[in-house]
């Protein structure tokens, strides 16, 4: 009877054993998988790749520095972490203090990248299972600069660039991309890729051009306003009308013979200075033809000259209108 007891006994003490091993082994698995550091790293790349910035932001336990916030939620931080791939979760190292840096590799555009996050215990759940959360600290700042615009594009989302500049605050990892897209102005994207908050990403410099659309109108009106001073100056039959192109003769011209046109229009080339868009010196060729009596010996002849002209304009641009106004030196 009594070993039977002992035997009872020992299959008792070897089952609390090996439940006790198996307690041990399934709090070390726990502690290792979903109450690991990596975890709240996981949930928050999560985050950022749905575009939660509500949740990305509160994981992240990060506060959010002065400036524009539109980049930290929706579309924009979809866009920022879309680019994201290969994600391999590195070891936890030890920063002491209950602080641990957990790594992670991933590749933006095909190149190789590495975010470290720094995280500290911050209890434990059920007496055994860890508890951590990222160590505070601010955002970083993307700046953006758009030369002689207002406004832009970044991440696909339109933002306002208040005297051509805005700093914007930022999740890490992603990638940012600026541009501008308009009917008379626009500048080729530019990237800038954050890999972590203490690796600031270059500013973001957007180098704006005016459009092939807006040098068509603004040749429209240069034309409309040529051919209506030849037009003008056939009527009044002047060789000096008031236009940027003349003739200077020491014979006298039949009048009523006088005929203006325009034989090369100026090409045209808009350019940023001064805060402003101005329109470079318009260079062109006017031809005059005419029948012309030589004072000296009475004989008529066929006036047909070609002249080079050059005058400047003033350019005003809206969103709806393009004016542009000749300035003659008579």
């Amino acid at each position: 009877m009594s070993q039977a007891l002992v035997r009872i006994a020992a299959l008792w003490l070897l089952g609390l054993m090996l439940a006790v091993a198996g307690s041990i082994v399934a709090v070390n698995i726990v502690n290792d998988t979903i109450a690991s550091p990596q975890q709240p790293v996981r949930e928050y790349l999560e985050a950022l790749q749905n575009g939660e910035g509500e949740k990305a932001l509160g994981l992240l336990r990060a506060s959010v520095p002065q400036g524009n916030p539109a980049m930290l939620d929706g579309t924009a931080l979809q866009t920022a972490a879309a680019r994201i791939n290969g994600i391999k979760y590195g070891e936890a190292e030890d920063r002491g203090g209950s602080q641990v840096m957990v790594p992670i590799d991933f590749t933006i555009d095909g190149s190789q990248l590495r975010t470290e996050f720094l995280l500290e215990k911050s209890g434990v759940e059920w007496l055994f299972f860890h508890k951590w959360a990222f160590v505070p600290a601010a955002l970083p700042v993307l700046d953006v600069t758009v030369v002689n615009a207002n406004e832009a594009t970044l991440n696909g989302v339109p933002v306002n660039m208040p005297n051509g500049r805005n700093s914007f605050a930022v999740f890490y990892p992603g990638e940012y991309e600026a541009s501008l897209t308009g009917e008379y102005f626009s500048a080729p994207p530019t990237k800038a890729t954050l890999s972590g908050r203490d690796a600031p990403a270059a500013p973001l410099n957007l180098m704006t051009q005016a459009t092939d659309g807006l040098k068509e109108a603004v040749g429209a009106k240069v034309k409309e306003f040529l051919d209506g001073c030849a037009d003008t100056a056939d009527k009044q039959q002047k060789l000096q009308p008031d236009c940027p192109f003349y003739h200077t003769t020491n014979n006298r011209v039949i009048d009523g013979t006088i005929d203006w046109s325009i034989s090369e229009y100026p090409a045209i080339s808009i350019e940023p200075f001064g805060g402003r868009w101005v329109v470079a010196p318009l260079d062109g060729k006017a031809r005059i033809k005419a029948q012309q009596v030589d004072l000296f010996t009475g004989a008529v002849t066929e006036l047909n000259a070609v002249h080079d002209f050059s005058f400047t304009t003033r350019l005003d641009v809206d969103s709806a209108t393009v004016k542009v106004t000749p300035l003659l030196n008579y």
